[in-house]
């Protein structure tokens, strides 16, 4: 195992989960001053994102079925995803999100689910690389996708307790989202052809 796959599972973990800092930080501020809430975001996150990693390590598998040539191509999928984010941000633009909702108890499920749906994007990024990782790769970035959900849970934390840098996601996040997709899209892409 190379340090190089390594330090690719860790950037791109960061780059795809850029936007669950903020949806992680909200959850804290929602469930400040209730019992078990870290346990309960820690355990729903888990679970949200062993979902993700199963759904793309299953669609990565049949990916391999696709001939070696088609497998570039796949990097279209977080190009499409990130097209979709940037046209979504721009009509967006000049919403007011409101202020934080009041803080009640987080449920594991809850968590889980909102982790899950907001990894469509993750997937998309995922299948791609898990499909050219071969068996041992896709092993590797799963175990340090895993390992680094505990410091997304725990950054997440962090930014709730700083207002200022939790607003400054939260107004920055849905521009750097799109540019990293389509980064992404065009590397593999790029790379595989």
């Amino acid at each position: 195992m190379s340090l190089g796959i390594l330090w690719q599972a860790v950037g791109l973990f960061a780059v795809t989960n850029v936007d669950d800092i903020v949806i992680l930080a909200l959850f804290f501020a929602q469930g400040a001053g209730h019992r078990g809430t870290t346990r309960n975001i820690t355990l729903g996150q888990y679970l949200g994102f062993a979902g993700i990693l199963a759904a793309a390590a299953a669609a990565a598998f049949g990916a391999t079925f696709l001939p070696e040539a088609a497998v570039p191509y796949l990097g279209l999928l977080p190009l499409a995803l990130g097209v979709k984010a940037a046209v979504q941000a721009w009509r967006d633009r000049g919403r007011d999100n409101g202020e934080a909702p009041p803080s009640r108890p987080v449920r594991i499920l809850e968590v889980a689910t909102v982790t899950f749906a907001n990894g469509g994007d993750n997937i998309g990024v995922y299948v791609p690389v898990f499909a050219t990782a071969g068996l041992g790769g896709m092993t590797v970035y799963a175990v340090v996708f895993l390992v680094l959900v505990a410091g997304w849970v725990a950054a997440g934390r962090y930014f709730a307790t700083r207002p200022v840098i939790a607003r400054a996601l939260s107004r920055w996040g849905h521009v750097l989202l799109p540019l990293v997709l389509i980064g992404i899209g065009v590397l593999i892409l790029v790379e595989g052809l």
